[in-house]
């Protein structure tokens, strides 16, 4: 699966991306219909402390894609809440497919 990071007024790091990497491979092994991942890095100026950090993620996949996002007080937390999102639309699509 290609994997590709997007900074959007962050620095690029190579930590999150092997972090997201890391999850993304998992789901990859699960779903094999997965072809390619784009994952944006965003950050916004917020008056609350508890958001501002925002990971977006698009899945390509046969049909439609899948996206989801996240806004979250650091990027790991909103990581793994996109993640599980995921996990839950990739599981709905799996459901609904058939095979012929």
């Amino acid at each position: 699966m290609d994997i590709n990071f997007n900074y959007i007024h962050v620095s690029a790091s190579e930590r999150l991306e092997e972090f997201t990497s890391k999850r993304l491979n998992k789901l990859k092994d699960r779903y094999s219909w997965i072809v390619r991942a784009e994952v944006y890095f965003k950050k916004e100026n917020t008056s609350s402390p508890e958001s501002g950090m925002i990971c977006e993620i698009e899945i390509s996949a046969p049909g439609q894609n899948i996206f989801t996002s996240s806004n979250e007080k650091n990027f790991e937390v909103a990581i793994s809440k996109s993640i599980d999102e995921l996990k839950r639309q990739l599981q709905k699509k799996k459901e609904k497919m058939t095979t012929h």
